[in-house]
């Protein structure tokens, strides 16, 4: 197990960034950057022993810095949609970006992606090996109140985890929403379409949007509609189907409610590619995810190589609280945290093949 540094590139204000690789003894690696706190690789062997990237992104920082598609991307204060830009928190509103047809979309067109971080590298006495990246979020960054500092740990196992621990603590009550939006294509993330993976998602509901993609509030189950992945199957079977959710958000882009106790690190999702033979299991706290297949992938984006990413080259599956939570709705989990309550959660994702 090891941790290297090197140079990254240079940001567009020309600051210099650096990319930290962390290997285990597998050949796995996953790199993070300084900017942004972004998540840059993840190479993983398929079932013959080949090794191959499977996150979309950019071959140097300057990618990161104009990154609209989030590769990668750390995101916060809050991650994904707010309803109308704005909520409100003891009385009093707070109005932020408005970066999405009306509503605030990761926290508006400047977020934690575009920002710099302290950075701590470590190892554990299992082995584990860690590089922490920090900062401060001043009061009013964004829109948000509060000074929140805020810490992301990724680590990689021998086993072939790959952990995210999100650590933050605010002065003021607070929205926190932390979570990271990398696009994953087991196949390699040169290799086209994401239809053929197959997935399992533990969720026997989901929260159905307005048509500009708001939850209304309702839990509805995915049994007898498109959105049911209680059983893995082929993510193209059902994607383009005559589902008002489905034309609503041009295919999967949508909230599940997991089936977790919300208490420990528990399996909620498996995605599959019978190509590669790679599997990538998921784990989480959060009582969400986010499955988005790649809809907006514009065809135009220069990744990794050289090569131009199109619409459902990639996918996330981001952990989350509900969209648009910190906004009362009668079964959500509120997203605001109090002042100096400690906001802590995990998410890890395991590889290995069959």
């Amino acid at each position: 197990m090891k941790v290297t540094a090197r140079d990254f590139g240079t940001t567009k204000d020309g600051r210099k960034a650096t990319l930290y690789t962390m290997e285990n003894s597998n050949g796995m690696k996953v790199s993070v950057t300084d900017y942004g706190a972004c998540v840059v690789n993840i190479i993983v062997p398929d079932k013959n022993g080949k090794l191959d990237d499977v996150a979309l992104g950019f071959d140097d920082v300057r990618g990161y810095d104009e990154n609209y598609t989030y590769f990668g991307a750390f995101v916060g204060r809050n991650g994904n949609r707010i309803g109308g830009a704005k909520f409100s928190i003891n009385g009093k509103e707070y109005k932020l970006e408005d970066n999405d047809n009306g509503n605030n979309l990761h926290s508006g067109l400047k977020g934690f992606n575009n920002m710099w971080y302290d950075v701590e590298v470590g190892e554990e006495e299992d082995g584990i090996i860690s590089v922490d990246m920090s900062r401060r979020s001043l009061d009013g960054e964004q829109g948000f109140p509060g000074n929140l500092d805020i810490t992301v740990s990724y680590s990689l196992t021998e086993d072939n985890e790959f952990a995210i621990d999100y650590y933050g603590i605010c002065d003021k009550d607070t929205v926190i929403n932390l979570t990271n939006h990398s696009f994953f294509n087991l196949s390699g993330q040169a290799s086209g379409s994401i239809l053929d993976h197959e997935i399992f998602i533990d969720a026997d509901y989901f929260t159905p949007t307005d048509d500009k993609l708001i939850p209304t509030g309702e839990l509805r189950k995915v049994s007898g509609t498109p959105m049911d992945f209680k059983k893995s199957r082929r993510i193209g079977d059902r994607i383009d189907d005559d589902y008002e959710p489905l034309k609503q958000a041009g295919g999967y882009d949508h909230n599940y409610v997991l089936n977790n106790s919300g208490e420990d690190v528990e399996l909620v999702a498996t995605l599959s590619d019978p190509k590669s033979g790679r599997k990538m299991d998921v784990y989480t706290d959060l009582p969400g995810m986010q499955f988005y297949a790649g809809n907006f992938i514009t065809g135009t984006i220069a990744g990794k190589g050289g090569h131009v990413y199109k619409k459902r080259d990639g996918l996330c599956l981001e952990t989350q609280m509900f969209p648009d939570a910190c906004n009362e709705k009668e079964y959500f989990k509120t997203s605001v945290v109090k002042a100096f309550k400690e906001y802590e959660t995990v998410t890890v994702y395991k590889f290995y093949t069959e």
